[in-house]
């Protein structure tokens, strides 16, 4: 089945999600105190520092406090959508009850930070200025709808999208290895089609990352 690459890991009965979900930390050099460290700290460094730069910069001071665990979670997430493009790997961020569990706490947090500093303004977001009274209990309704199915986006749109890249791809590597000894020209196209098609994957394994933190910082923005 096509979906099976979707089903979690298991080895004598155990689930090994936990284990492919830290794997990746691995991959990232730990800093150390040395002044002259090797290319690939310092490429490490300048690259988190230029998403910490990108992801604070529309908020004020306070929300400065959550720059590590952003960063932290975009790296998390980079390194997993990357590495489940290789081979005989698993990607955890295809599971929606894994990019639930990041996006409704971390909403969570942002919705109760407004709530506990500013919660006039935090409850203004509900009813847009000048609305007419007619419209008030119907636009309080909407608005709160989609306050509240704003972690459900993100979860969904993670996995839709990566879930969806996967499935691309197995079906047209299918298609290339069945039609090689039939229809040798044919092939060859469905293999270059491939090859593209694998170069959008990477980039949108990226973008996808990059997406799920952005729209968190800005969920922030809206309550500090």
């Amino acid at each position: 089945s096509f979906f099976d690459q979707f089903s979690s890991p298991c080895l004598l009965g155990i689930p090994l999600i936990l284990l492919s979900t830290l794997f990746p930390t691995l991959l990232l050099p730990s800093p150390n105190n040395r002044w002259i460290t090797n290319r690939l700290s310092t490429l490490q460094l300048w690259f988190i520092n230029f998403i910490t730069k990108q992801l604070m910069m529309p908020l004020n001071k306070n929300g400065h406090k959550w720059a590590l665990i952003l960063t932290s979670l975009m790296m998390l997430l980079l390194t997993i959508n990357l590495l489940g493009l290789l081979p005989y790997t698993f990607t955890p961020t295809t599971q929606l009850s894994m990019n639930m569990a990041l996006a409704f706490p971390l909403w969570l947090a942002t919705l109760l930070t407004g709530l506990r500093n500013q919660p006039s303004m935090s409850l203004g977001h509900l009813l847009p200025e000048g609305t007419p009274t007619p419209l008030i209990p119907a636009l309080i309704l909407i608005e709160t709808t989609s306050l509240l199915i704003r972690p459900l986006a993100l979860g969904v749109r993670l996995t839709a999208n990566l879930t969806a890249g996967h499935l691309l791809i197995q079906l047209i590597s299918t298609a290339s290895a069945v039609l090689l000894p039939i229809i040798p020209a044919v092939s060859i196209l469905t293999t270059t089609i491939l090859l593209l098609l694998t170069i959008l994957e990477v980039a949108v394994a990226m973008i996808q990352a990059y997406v799920f933190v952005l729209l968190l910082s800005l969920y922030l923005q809206e309550n500090i």
